[in-house]
């Protein structure tokens, strides 16, 4: 008799435990399918996004190196939205970029600015659209160093330098630059605008004689910019789309895959946002160091 009344006690609880797994799974699967963990099927189109200035190259290698190994990503666009930023990241990022290239079709679609860095990510591309009203080109290299000296001589500070070599306190804030230091920096300044014009060169398929009109830094529109060969089509995120889905061999209206947002704690995203609003701080913003493909005050 009382294991008879057991049963519907333990069938019931079955049925509980069995509807709260059931939506549980339901729950867990639908936060994968939007975050885009779960391996969808049929032919795609990866999508990757350059906003802000380029400090880290590690986040978006990482997502370049996902599409190039998926089978399903059957051409990529990326979206450019930069004024550039460090040379170091965005050599990274055009280097994998160019192997992401070779391996499939990579359609770059320009927003409001793509320049210097930015522009430097774009060569990389099969195909580059832009708007008519982009802001692009400052094909350039800069690097700024302050001199506090006159304003620490009338506080009383002074510094004492001990040093191994005569440049190891290159650019240090407490002096005058010589020319011999001058001289240096120039070099070096140099080479790496060097390397930038080449990898546009390359890129564009123009000579260094035909882009050396064009490499001073000065910025163009895009409509500007395709007069001179520097971009290949006006058009929208859209048409970027609509290129890549034909050179692939898709239809006219495929899938659209995004990177996996990138997630935070609950500690790092208080203080991120509390450190914003109440000091104007974002704590995410590396600061740059170095000589920097950047087009300033935008």
């Amino acid at each position: 008799m009382v294991k008879m009344k057991k049963h519907p006690f333990i069938f019931a609880t079955l049925t509980v435990v069995g509807i709260f797994l059931f939506f549980l799974l339901v729950v867990f699967s639908a936060g994968f399918l939007r975050s885009g963990s779960v391996v969808s099927v049929g032919n795609k189109i990866g999508v990757l996004e350059v906003e802000g200035t380029i400090v880290d190259s590690r986040l978006l290698v990482e997502q370049i190196l996902n599409y190039r190994e998926r089978n399903n990503i059957k051409a990529v666009v990326v979206r450019i939205d930069s004024p550039g930023g460090g040379v170091g990241p965005s050599q990274e990022i055009y280097a994998e970029l160019k192997k992401l290239a070779d391996v499939k079709p990579l359609i770059i679609s320009m927003g409001s600015v793509a320049a210097s860095g930015g522009y430097y990510l774009a060569v990389a591309g099969d195909k580059i659209f832009a708007n008519p009203g982009t802001i692009t080109g400052s094909i350039g290299v800069i690097m700024s160093f302050p001199n506090y000296q006159d304003l620490m001589g009338k506080v009383g500070i002074h510094t004492e330098v001990v040093k191994s070599g005569t440049f190891k306190d290159i650019g240090s804030s407490s002096r005058e630059f010589t020319a011999a230091d001058r001289e240096l920096l120039q070099r070096m300044i140099d080479d790496v605008h060097l390397q930038f014009v080449e990898a546009i060169s390359v890129g564009r398929k123009m000579s260094l004689a035909d882009l050396q009109p064009y490499v001073d830094g000065r910025i163009f529109t895009g409509r500007q910019a395709k007069a001179l060969g520097l971009i290949d089509e006006l058009g929208t995120f859209h048409d970027a789309v609509q290129y890549a889905a034909k050179t692939a061999g898709i239809d006219d209206d495929p899938d659209l895959v995004y990177p996996d947002p990138v997630k935070m704690d609950f500690i790092d995203r208080y203080l991120q946002g509390a450190v914003s609003h109440f000091l104007g701080i974002n704590l995410a913003t590396k600061r740059l160091i170095g000589p920097q493909y950047l087009l300033l005050n935008y």
